[in-house]
């Protein structure tokens, strides 16, 4: 199995016999190596509304008939886009072929803003714990820092966790540092940074201020060594 980041809070799973895609964010994503006419994922994760988040969703979904697992208000927008979908909610989990998925707590927001600055409210924001091939991966999403992270960590030993260190509209470094503290992941890939001026990170900061787990900076592209 390989885990790669593609820029901003794309990362890509690859077993197998699947691909899968968590928040497919491409195009306009100045930071990301991946092409939507060269991607054609069997999964999608999606952790909120958000269109940096959703992203290229609906075009690559229809490709292979993708099954997109989505918060339940994001999954039945998107199913009426003609997208096959599998709805679930913060503290569900579910067994499918490729793995065991269970959304977790996320503090941020979730909506949709059409072409026509239309905001479509797209229900709760979430994390997401993904079971796979004996790892256990944790997408935090978009987030603030909460100590109920403390419970994620103690319930499911984290192999590899990505966080936001963004700032301004998700955790800084500094409390993503915290949260890694509370999570304690055996690896942490800091993500959602450097994408728009906003959220432009120094993710050396993070690594230096994080204890007890193993930082890798990534570029868009490069995979996790979990060795």
């Amino acid at each position: 199995m390989e885990i790669s980041y593609h820029g901003h809070s794309v990362v890509k799973i690859q077993t197998n016999s699947k691909t899968i895609l968590i928040d497919p964010f491409i195009n306009g994503n100045g930071l990301t190596d991946l092409q939507v006419a060269q991607e054609a994922p069997d999964i999608i994760l999606l952790t909120h509304g958000h269109n940096d988040h959703v992203g290229d969703t609906v075009e690559l979904a229809k490709k292979k008939d993708a099954l997109v697992i989505a918060p339940n208000e994001l999954a039945n927008w998107l199913s009426w886009q003609g997208v096959k979908t599998h709805p679930m909610h913060i503290g569900g989990a579910k067994e499918f072929e490729f793995g065991k998925v269970k959304f977790t707590q996320a503090f941020h927001g979730s909506s949709y803003t059409t072409e026509n600055n239309e905001i479509i409210y797209m229900g709760m924001p979430a994390g997401i714990l993904l079971f796979i091939e004996g790892l256990t991966i944790y997408h935090a999403g978009d987030t603030a820092l909460y100590s109920d992270m403390k419970l994620i960590g103690e319930r499911h030993p984290i192999d590899v966790a990505f966080l936001p260190i963004g700032d301004n509209f998700t955790m800084g470094p500094e409390d993503a540092a915290c949260a890694v503290s509370f999570l304690k992941p055996k690896i942490v890939v800091p993500v959602h940074y450097n994408t728009f001026p906003p959220i432009e990170q120094d993710p050396q900061i993070f690594a230096d201020l994080v204890q007890n787990a193993e930082v890798q900076i990534l570029k868009a592209g490069e995979k996790v060594n979990c060795s």
